[in-house]
Formats: C-alpha cells, sequence, structure tokens
C-alpha cells in the first residue's frame, strides 16, 4: 500500500512536472517567434576582435570569395536533402570580421566581392553624365579612381566532421526515467594573406570550432486502471547555430592572422599603435597557442620518431 502511494506521488509530480515543462517550452516558442526583429549578438570572438589594439595605419584590404570547400550536405536521418551543411556567406562575414577588428581602425576594406554591380554603376553615371551634360571624359572629383587592396584575403571553410563525439545517459526506475544525449561537431576555417605586388603568401592560419547538440527527456507511464494506460514525456534540446561557430571560427581566424603578422621577425607585416598594448596582446596570443598546440600534442600522441609525419612545419589555432 505504500509503495502504491509513493509510486503515485512519482507519477503525479512527474507528470505536473512534464507538464509545466511543455507549457514553458510552448509558451518560450510562442514568445521567440512573436518577437520582434532584433540585432545580432556579439560573439566572445567578435568582442575579442573589437578590443584588440589599433594599428599604427590602416591596411586596405580586399576579399573577393570566401567558399564552402568542404562539398557536404546537411545531415538527415530520413530523407536526402540537397541543402549545404555549412553557410555559404563566408565572404560576407570575413569582410564584417575585418570591419569589426579594432572597432574598424585596422583595415580599409575595398569591396570586391560584387565588383561587377559597383563598375556598371560607375559606367551608367559616366553615360548619364555624357548624354545630359555632354562630357566626354567624367571629371575625377565627380568620379574618382577605386581604391586598391595591397593585401588579398583567400581561403574558406575546409572541414565540416560531424559525429566527432556522441554519447548519452539514462536511467528509468519504477516507470518513471529520463535521459540526454549529446552530440559534437566540428567547422575548419583555413585563411591566408597574399601579397598583391609579388604574389607571396603572407601569413596563413587555421582555426576550429566545435558545434554541440544536447537533448534532454524524460517520461513516465502508469495504469490507471486495470486496462488504461496513462504515459506521458517531454524533452527538450538545444542545437549551436552552425552559422554562429562558422562566423566564430572566422572571427578567430582574422584576430589570428592579425597576431601572426604583427610578431616580430622576418614576416612582420604590420605595427601597433600602442607597443605596450601591443606586446600585452602578443603574449597573450602566444600563451593561447601554446596552449592549443599542447592539446593537438596530447588529442594525437606520437608514439616513436617514426610515426611522426614528415612534414616541415605544423601550427595549431
Amino acid at each position: 500500500m505504500f509503495e502504491h502511494q509513493t509510486i503515485s506521488k512519482l507519477s503525479g509530480l512527474l507528470a505536473a512536472a512534464l507538464a509545466m515543462t511543455g507549457c514553458t517550452a510552448a509558451q518560450q516558442a510562442f514568445r521567440v517567434s512573436g518577437a520582434p526583429p532584433s540585432l545580432a549578438q556579439s560573439t566572445p570572438s567578435q568582442r575579442e576582435l573589437f578590443t584588440m589594439p589599433v594599428p599604427a595605419q590602416p591596411i586596405p584590404i580586399a576579399v573577393y570569395d570566401f567558399t564552402d570547400q568542404t562539398g557536404q550536405l546537411k545531415p538527415s536521418d530520413s530523407i536526402q536533402s540537397l541543402s549545404r551543411a555549412v553557410t555559404q556567406g563566408g565572404a560576407s562575414m570575413v569582410v564584417q570580421s575585418l570591419r569589426d577588428a579594432g572597432d574598424g581602425r585596422w583595415f580599409t576594406v575595398v569591396e570586391r566581392e560584387r565588383l561587377d554591380n559597383l563598375l556598371k554603376e560607375r559606367q551608367i553615371i559616366r553615360e548619364m553624365r555624357n548624354r545630359y551634360l555632354g562630357e566626354k571624359d567624367t571629371p575625377a572629383e565627380v568620379l574618382p579612381s577605386l581604391l586598391f587592396a595591397g593585401i588579398v584575403l583567400e581561403g574558406g571553410i575546409i572541414g565540416y566532421d560531424t559525429n566527432l563525439k556522441t554519447g548519452g545517459i539514462g536511467a528509468r526506475f519504477l516507470a518513471i526515467g529520463a535521459s540526454t544525449q549529446y552530440r559534437q561537431n566540428s567547422v575548419t576555417i583555413y585563411l591566408r594573406a597574399v601579397s598583391v605586388k609579388t604574389g607571396e603568401v603572407l601569413a596563413s592560419v587555421v582555426t576550429h570550432k566545435s558545434i554541440v547538440s544536447v537533448s534532454l527527456n524524460a517520461s513516465t507511464f502508469k495504469f490507471v486502471t486495470f486496462d488504461e494506460l496513462l504515459e506521458a514525456e517531454a524533452g527538450v534540446s538545444v542545437n549551436e547555430p552552425t552559422q554562429i561557430a562558422v562566423q566564430s571560427a572566422i572571427e578567430k581566424a582574422v584576430y589570428a592572422l592579425i597576431m601572426e603578422g604583427a610578431q616580430a621577425g622576418p614576416r612582420h607585416l604590420w605595427s601597433f599603435s600602442d607597443s605596450a598594448a601591443g606586446s600585452a596582446a602578443l603574449a597573450r596570443y602566444a600563451a593561447e597557442k601554446a596552449r592549443s598546440n599542447a592539446l593537438t600534442r596530447v588529442t594525437f600522441p606520437v608514439d616513436s620518431p617514426k610515426d611522426q609525419p614528415k612534414v616541415g612545419r605544423a601550427h595549431a589555432q
């Protein structure tokens, strides 16, 4: 009798909790769907770009394209999907990251992704002034020459790996149970700076960003009468947006590229206006890079010298 009452109370409590969870989830979904548009929230890597020390002078830079080089389609458990696994707007994200660096004081970004549209519009201006004003040559003060860049950024999304880590845990007792599952994916970004004058690759970086999905489920069932079964379940899942992960990895790549080019040595590309603040930022970057290299060595151990890959140098950011 006591066990029956205890089971009834536990089932009632769980059913109430499930009902409250379902109502809360429905209310939250309604609030999200009915909310007005808002500005995108800044990521930690974006704030890192905002607050980094400013350069001695802005660097003219151009981005022609930043493509998805993985070729992967969006994973699906039921039907085949022709949607891409990652965003196709990488170039726009790179341009925004360059504009964010040092609160807009690091780079002078020139438009190259849609250069044909810009040239067409300038041609329309010349034709209209020629037709209505009789100008054979448009004055330079009306239509000056386009800015040119000394550095071109190249690269792309070179990796999207799914199910790097999967797992879960669950338990059930007296028809009352709960379980949780998780999955981890990863996106990899490659970025390089190329000299327009010589074609030399001045600096290159690789960044990774994990994409985590977690789900939590709870359920219970109870025989109300001999032939009537009451069953209740509820669940919630949290999926990190792939687009935000790609954006964060690109922002980190821009940050790392700036730091690589600011280091002293034969590949020194640019300088900080405040040498003390720049030295502190470079020290933090060196420490972060050392930690990343240490984690790489722990994750991928090498048993003997003969097993080491035959490469000249490897960097992990």
